[in-house]
């Protein structure tokens, strides 16, 4: 809000000057009068206006800073052609405000709203673009396979570390004992790592409970309250955040997920398909494509027979079976 001095001077200004005005217009004591309350007025609205625009944010301030600009301009091109064709300049004086007026009240609305509706679609977007993956525990920070996932680009969105957890994380590395300092630096240097990496961001997150003393029921507490999911290896934590129906995303569990489909030992049944790359070789596939490389099954061509597993080769390209003939 403006202070009461300038706000007086603003009153006695926009009276003074508008009295002249209609000092200069009229040079009757009642117009000038009239005049003068009129000023009066439209400094009382100028102030409550000020007010008002104080309390707006900026970028409605601007927009509508920006409207009035266009509409006044549009308004100059608009009353330019009207004034000529008005042979009384006093009602083209009137016409010219009035225009003016009612082009600048819906350039200043028309600015503010759009101002608005833009900073909630650049913020809706920026949500969108910074997605929310989840928060990472010490466990699994310290356990290291994460930033090899996130190296692969199936990690899409930020990581949240609390910073109790980093706290937690830094007085392992400090520990007396050999084996829980060596665990605690190798946490630190998987969190540079991941750091460095382009897919994902990592986000320092300050909020704390003081009430709760435990780390893991601070991680559960904050992921209730943010709705995040929870990264995690620990075992007990992953049983005590489904309790509380929080998403777990468990690096355990993702690996089971990818354990090949047969182990070396195991006995299955293929049809083989078509001669392999050396001699004596068969090749086979299975239902999801898999390649299954069996020595001794050139003969076997066309026959449906039964391997044993020697080994599982995994590559970049996909997973590929070495057999042989089961005797």
């Amino acid at each position: 809000m403006p202070s009461k001095m300038l706000s007086a001077i603003l009153l006695i200004l926009c009276t003074l000057f508008s009295g002249l005005i209609g000092h200069y217009l009229f040079l009757d004591l009642h117009w000038i009068v009239a005049a003068a309350i009129s000023g009066l007025l439209l400094g009382l609205g100028s102030l409550w206006l000020m007010k008002l625009w104080l309390k707006l944010d900026a970028e409605r301030i601007i927009g509508g800073m920006i409207g009035i600009f266009s509409a006044a301009l549009f308004g100059i091109i608009l009353n330019t052609g009207l004034y000529r064709n008005i042979e009384k300049p006093e009602i083209a004086l009137l016409v010219y405000a009035l225009i003016m007026t009612v082009l600048c009240i819906v350039g200043l609305q028309l600015g503010a709203s759009k101002a608005r509706d833009l900073k909630k679609k650049v913020e809706t977007r920026s949500d969108q673009d910074r997605k929310i993956v989840g928060i990472l525990d010490t466990s699994v920070i310290i356990d290291g396979r994460i930033a090899d996932v996130c190296e692969t680009g199936f990690v899409d969105g930020d990581l949240v570390i609390p910073q109790f957890v980093l706290k937690e994380l830094q007085a392992i590395a400090d520990s007396s004992e050999s084996t829980k300092r060596t665990r605690g630096r190798r946490g630190l240097d998987i969190l540079n790592k991941i750091q460095k990496q382009s897919y994902v961001k990592i986000i320092i997150d300050d909020t704390d409970y003081p009430s709760i003393k435990e780390v893991d029921q601070k991680l559960i507490q904050m992921a209730k309250i943010m709705g995040y999911a929870i990264l995690t290896n620990d075992f007990n934590l992953n049983k005590v955040a489904e309790v509380h129906s929080i998403q777990v995303l468990n690096i355990n569990q993702l690996a089971n997920a990818l354990k090949p489909i047969v182990l070396p030992g195991e006995t299955m049944k293929v049809q083989m398909l078509k001669e392999g790359k050396e001699p004596g070789q068969g090749v086979a596939y299975l239902d999801d494509g898999t390649m299954v490389v069996v020595d001794n099954g050139r003969k076997q061509i066309g026959k449906t027979v039964e391997v044993t597993v020697t080994s599982v080769l995994q590559t970049t390209a996909g997973r590929m079976i070495f057999a042989v003939v089961k005797a």
